[in-house]
């Protein structure tokens, strides 16, 4: 009886909790590179409790030269785990702030934070053949980055436009896809494009039509 007793009181002492090892990466989005250095931190919280009450830091460190962390920790009931990597400068694209164990991030207990570099675009939209006040044009413009919307779509203009915007806007880079569709005189035609932006690239890009 003895030793079941002693069992039961050192579960609820360490609330029956489980040991874990966790990995912690760090990837470029779009070019699958890994981030070394970048500070990681493993924050636990009491199920329920509100404004913070209950929570703190059981890990924390810094990525190695490969971009990744191994973690070991004693994972408690009632506690809710949530793990988060500081971004890396000049970051436009950050896919996921914090990532919970037991959620859909959770990968086997691999959690990996992509993150992309700013670039900048700015856009024209010239009717340079106008023929008269029903011209009309609608543009789609879309990142490759999943859960990335960016830009209000679809740009409409109609007439004999000819917009130029008037300063550079931070995007990710990686690849971009532009739609758009052009009626004129009653006829409509489709056209696409799609370009690559590298890191701190400035990319003026005209839609003549």
């Amino acid at each position: 009886m003895k030793p079941f007793l002693f069992l039961l009181v050192a579960c609820l002492l360490s609330s029956c909790g489980k040991e874990r090892t966790i990995v912690i990466t760090a990837t470029n989005a779009i070019t699958g590179e890994r981030y070394p250095g970048l500070e990681y931190s493993v924050v636990s919280s009491r199920v329920g409790a509100v404004n913070g009450e209950g929570t703190k830091t059981v890990a924390s460190g810094v990525l190695n030269a490969n971009g990744e962390a191994v973690v070991e920790l004693h994972e408690k009931r009632n506690r809710r785990y949530a793990v988060r990597v500081v971004e890396p400068a000049n970051t436009c694209y950050n896919k996921q702030i914090n990532m919970f164990f037991d959620s859909p991030f959770d990968e086997n207990g691999h959690f990996n934070f992509e993150f992309a570099e700013c670039a900048y675009l700015k856009f024209r939209y010239n009717n340079v053949n106008c023929i008269d006040a029903n011209d009309h044009i609608e543009v789609t413009r879309v990142s490759n980055l999943s859960g990335y919307t960016g830009f209000n779509n679809p740009a409409i203009y109609n007439g004999c436009q000819d917009y130029t915007m008037p300063n550079f806007v931070q995007v990710p880079m990686g690849y971009w896809f532009f739609t758009w569709e052009v009626t004129k005189n009653g006829i409509t035609n489709n056209f696409s494009d799609t370009i690559f932006l590298s890191p701190n690239e400035q990319r003026f890009y005209e839609f003549n039509y």
